[in-house]
């Protein structure tokens, strides 16, 4: 059966895949990582969409064309509208298509910064972006094992090349796996993510924007630009590459405050009610204005720190989020107001003083930083979740030029032949500014348009090259071959039917005083519901870095795990990471 070649397993990637599925194609999913899901795990705030069923519940009336509008003022001059069109007409679809197909929680519905009506959803708990993505992640790996003649997924394998016919037209990759490098043919969707985290030699940041090079990243060191550099190096355009969005609010570590990947405190936390406060304890911006402005006042304004504080209701609404960035140490919780101006060094008066302005702003609706919508007034005796804030690079607006069909288009203005892109890695859909929210249906909605384009473009190849051939389908063996050319991809694993790990063979039981000396990179062990595991290999294959297990070493990490995975992660994911149980 044809294949297309999707390259990149995030979310984009993904709903790609899902979608040549549907259209009856057959698909190859090749992944540079040892585990799929890319940042798309990482997002925290949710997606947008404009006319769902959660926001008709909720009285909300939001369409599509009012989110067109806030879209195009949030790209200004560099608006294409063909663009915008397909990302927020679609918008509503996508958000029914996550939850219908992957029967996923979305119903909580929040405003962000840039957004004239609350159109972010998410569910009850955990972050969307890895919700989302791990939905389509575990559907796609379980049919790479029901049905490995239609679903193949290649992990660690580094596309390094597309290949062309004599036409021009795109008919395969080159890839390294193994240590060999191997070539597979087929119509190529490439969803390999942007460049925040490219600080390799041939950098796209140090090349378009060298002054941001030094800043923090948000990303994972996965984003290089590989897909940028090899459509480029056939005769892809660039556009807007110059476009780097800058995140206002990247979490400071205290015991790592020069650290240079951050975690990202979601926007969302801002879009319940969060202030940002400077090192005086007074505001400076309106905390729901477009980020790259709200990043302007913050260097602008120059005394830090910059926390980003919570008061009772914002924390409630927000709780998992609060929860999860306290147990990492991002994060403070204070039970009164005393607390909180020790923490700034501050005399109590001071933020009484800046709560009772901001309660004035909430009464008159005018606000000296022009904030249009507010979350509730502000109480000295309240509890407090704070945190330390610094802007960090977060997104790659610019990217691949591609039309209203995912199409990679060429430096003669026309479509490349055989090549589509979807995701971070696409230019021109978010213009100067990305909206929060926008990333991960950007992934959902241009996957979905990439699968149905590269389908149809699939089905009009193997027609022409059927009647070409005087209907012999064995001209399709070279182009368009259901395999690698020189050795068939290894399944995924099949997934566990089990909900919690029962290693064979190893029943160990080790104290936690013994799991404690356990923590240093080449030698890693933790504790999740009482059993041990040594994750010393599995550490650079982490979707969310190794920092995020290092955090954990030699202790028992139970509570945070479980606020982040299924149970079924470590059976499906890691099961030989088991090596016994915690003894009593």
């Amino acid at each position: 059966m044809a294949q297309v070649i999707v390259v990149g397993g995030g979310l984009a990637g993904l709903s790609a895949a899902h979608t040549l599925l549907e259209r009856g194609a057959s698909v190859l999913l090749l992944d540079k990582q040892g585990f799929m899901g890319g940042n798309s795990t990482k997002a925290t705030s949710g997606i947008n969409g404009a006319g769902t069923q959660a926001q008709q519940e909720q009285g909300i009336p939001d369409t599509t064309k009012i989110f067109f509008e806030d879209t195009k003022k949030s790209a200004r001059d560099l608006a294409r509208d063909d663009l915008i069109r397909v990302l927020t007409g679609r918008s509503g679809d996508a958000v029914n298509w996550l939850q219908d197909k992957f029967a996923l929680d979305l119903s909580k519905v929040a405003r962000l910064g840039g957004h004239s009506q609350p159109r972010t959803h998410r569910g009850d708990a955990q972050f969307p972006g890895m919700v989302i993505t791990y939905a389509q992640l575990e559907r796609l790996e379980d049919l790479s094992v029901s049905d490995p003649e239609r679903v193949k997924i290649i992990k660690k394998a580094r596309v390094t090349k597309l290949v062309k016919d004599e036409a021009g037209a795109v008919i395969g990759a080159e890839y390294t796996h193994g240590g060999k490098t191997e070539t597979a043919y087929g119509p190529v969707i490439l969803a390999t993510g942007g460049y925040a985290a490219d600080f390799s030699e041939d950098s796209l940041l140090k090349k378009h924007r060298p002054e941001l090079w030094n800043l923090p990243t948000t990303n994972g060191d996965h984003c290089t630009g590989d897909g940028h550099k090899m459509a480029m190096a056939i005769g892809a355009n660039g556009i807007d590459m110059e476009k780097v969005q800058v995140h206002p609010t990247g979490l400071v570590d205290p015991k790592e405050p020069e650290a240079k990947v951050k975690f990202l405190a979601a926007e969302a936390l801002r879009g319940v009610g969060g202030l940002l406060l400077d090192n005086t304890g007074k505001r400076f911006v309106d905390e729901l204005q477009h980020r790259d402005f709200v990043t302007g006042k913050i260097w602008e304004n120059g005394k830090f720190p910059i926390r980003l504080v919570l008061n009772g209701p914002a924390s409630k609404e927000i709780e998992w989020h609060c929860k999860h960035y306290v147990g990492r140490g991002l994060m403070k919780r204070f039970e009164n107001g005393d607390e909180l101006s020790k923490e700034f060094g501050l005399k109590p008066e001071v933020l009484k003083k800046t709560f009772e302005d901001y309660n004035q702003s909430v009464r008159t609706k005018k606000d000296p930083f022009g904030k249009k919508f507010f979350s509730g007034e502000w109480k000295y005796d309240d509890i407090f979740n704070v945190a330390v804030m610094t802007p960090v690079l977060h997104y790659t607006m610019g990217g691949l030029e591609i039309d209203d069909q995912s199409r990679v288009i060429g430096h003669d203005g026309k479509p490349i032949a055989g090549l589509f892109a979807a995701g971070e890695v696409a230019g021109g859909v978010h213009g100067a500014n990305r909206l929060g929210g926008s990333s991960l249906l950007g992934c959902v909605v241009f996957g979905r348009v990439s699968g149905d384009s590269a389908a149809a473009y699939l089905l009009q190849t193997t027609g022409e090259i059927v009647k070409k051939a005087g209907g012999r389908l064995g001209a399709l063996a070279g182009q368009l071959s259901s395999q690698p050319s020189t050795s068939a991809p290894t399944p995924s694993a099949p997934a566990a039917t089990t909900s919690s790990p029962t290693p064979v063979g190893k029943t160990g039981q080790y104290t936690m005083e013994e799991v404690a000396k356990h923590t240093k990179k080449d030698d890693v062990w933790v504790v999740i519901d009482g059993q041990v595991l040594d994750v010393t290999e599995f550490l650079p294959d982490h979707p969310g870095g190794e920092k995020a297990i290092m955090l954990y070493a030699g202790r028992d990490a139970t509570e945070e795990f479980n606020m982040l995975h299924d149970p079924k992660v470590i059976p499906r994911y890691a099961p030989d990471a088991v090596i016994g149980s915690l003894k009593k």
